[in-house]
């Protein structure tokens, strides 16, 4: 491995310094490729400089992503160990699975990505990863391709808010043939990916066949198309600014967004305003045409429709005329589990638990020594519950306690035998009522 001699002259150090500030705690997204390893080296010739000088530690850690699309991803994994361990950096490794059912390989990698950076990030630790110049243009025709907007040409910022903190892209100005130099200069070892010369993917084709004749016919086509990115963002950045409290005004605390404010818009700050919402809320910006649909299909069904739209990772549902962003649950209405009253109950999908508690509960009947307690979920048909001389439809019984339809197939059901008990948290039914001179129990749903 190089030596690594500190020179504070050279461009690619003084314009890292300067991206960095005050930050302190790093992690940096290594794959071993040449941007990566030189963006890893420099920070390692900043950190040992800061520590020379008196300025202070940098705590500097590297994680490597294994996809496991390539035989050589082991090696490549060991690779990148093996120059922390030189560079004297903490390195870890993170295997992931790709789901490539929504955008393919290439998206289904970067996801994967960048949901263990997140799920990595220490407290007051910022993420740096090594895009540069011609990644930039790339991204930049990949939104043009698309048909994308301002937002989506605005391509990667610097800067940027991610996971409660920030994401730095400190090479962005530097083209890959500057990286080259400095790598050959520097004598740094790196890794050459096979697949990246691959055209059949869109980045690729673009990096081997369209951005060379673009360089040879304009030699600055990057440093050009990196421009019009950041005007785009600085549109965008604009429109943030003169759209926020229209946006926050139309939010509840529980981040739903009111429709019939939205019905008197225009249909272009209707638009900004779901973008800017989706956006706030973490998913992936729609095309124009989900956009549409989102509003024709959701925000304006009939009123007795329970309508939803898939957009990435998540549903967008309406109710008491807001729309919601919701993750996608795992259906559970098969699940059923039996339940010892007297120990505590773990619910599936993140639902908490159950408990018997002597205050705060829903006071329903102790079952029979022959009855077996089990909980369900999602129930159909009509109930009678306690305070009602009338059995009402599950659906208007819902509606009535104000229960999200997304959340009836979420909330506990307790049953002895075939008998419903109760809802958890919501009703007791006639079955399920304590008489006098029955013994009683009474049960707490601890929602995580």
């Amino acid at each position: 491995m190089a030596n690594i001699v500190a020179n504070v002259h050279e461009p690619l150090l003084v314009r890292l310094a300067e991206q960095l500030g005050q930050y302190k705690k790093i992690l940096v997204g290594f794959s071993g490729g040449l941007d990566s390893t030189v963006l890893l080296h420099l920070l390692v010739r900043m950190r040992d400089e800061y520590q020379q000088a008196g300025h202070g530690p940098i705590a500097l850690r590297a994680i490597h992503i294994h996809h496991g699309l390539n035989v050589k991803a082991d090696l490549w994994a060991e690779h990148c160990r093996q120059i922390c361990v030189d560079w004297q950096v903490d390195f870890l490794a993170e295997k992931v699975n790709l789901d490539t059912r929504q955008n393919g390989i290439e998206a289904a990698a970067r996801d994967a990505r960048y949901q263990s950076f997140r799920c990595e990030l220490q407290q007051d630790e910022i993420l740096m990863t090594a895009q540069h110049l011609d990644d930039q243009a790339e991204t930049f025709l990949l939104a043009l391709k698309r048909g994308s907007g301002p937002a989506g040409l605005s391509s990667m910022p610097f800067r940027m808010p991610f996971a409660g903190t920030t994401l730095l892209r400190p090479l962005l100005n530097a083209g890959r043939a500057e990286l080259e130099t400095y790598a050959q200069t520097q004598g740094l070892e790196w890794i050459e990916d096979d697949s990246n010369q691959d055209d059949r993917f869109d980045r690729n084709f673009l990096r081997l066949r369209i951005i060379p004749l673009l360089h040879q016919r304009w030699p600055h086509f990057s440093q050009a198309v990196c421009r019009s990115a950041g005007l785009c963002g600085e549109q965008e950045q604009l429109l943030d600014e003169l759209l926020s409290d229209s946006l926050n005004s139309l939010m509840g605390q529980e981040g739903a967004l009111l429709i019939p404010p939205l019905e008197s818009c225009s249909e272009a700050k209707r638009n900004a305003l779901l973008r800017r919402w989706l956006n706030q809320r973490g998913a992936k910006m729609p095309s124009r045409e989900q956009l549409q649909r989102i509003w024709s299909e959701v925000a304006l069904a009939r009123q007795d429709a329970e309508p939803q739209f898939r957009l990435g990772q998540y549903d967008i549902r309406r109710y008491q005329q807001k729309l919601w962003l919701l993750p996608l649950y795992r259906r559970l209405a098969e699940t059923v589990l039996e339940w010892n009253v007297m120990q505590e109950l773990t619910l599936p999908d993140g639902l908490g638990t159950l408990i018997r508690t002597e205050e705060g509960g829903i006071e329903v009947r102790a079952p029979k020594s022959d009855e077996k307690v089990t909980v369900r979920f999602g129930v159909q048909g009509n109930i009678s519950i306690v305070g009602r001389h009338h059995s009402r439809h599950s659906k208007k019984l819902w509606q009535e306690f104000n229960v999200a339809p997304w959340l009836r197939e979420r909330t506990p059901l307790l049953y002895y035998d075939e008998k419903l008990i109760a809802a958890l948290g919501v009703f007791v039914t006639k079955e399920g009522q304590r008489l006098s001179g029955e013994l009683g129990c009474s049960l707490r749903w601890k929602k995580s």
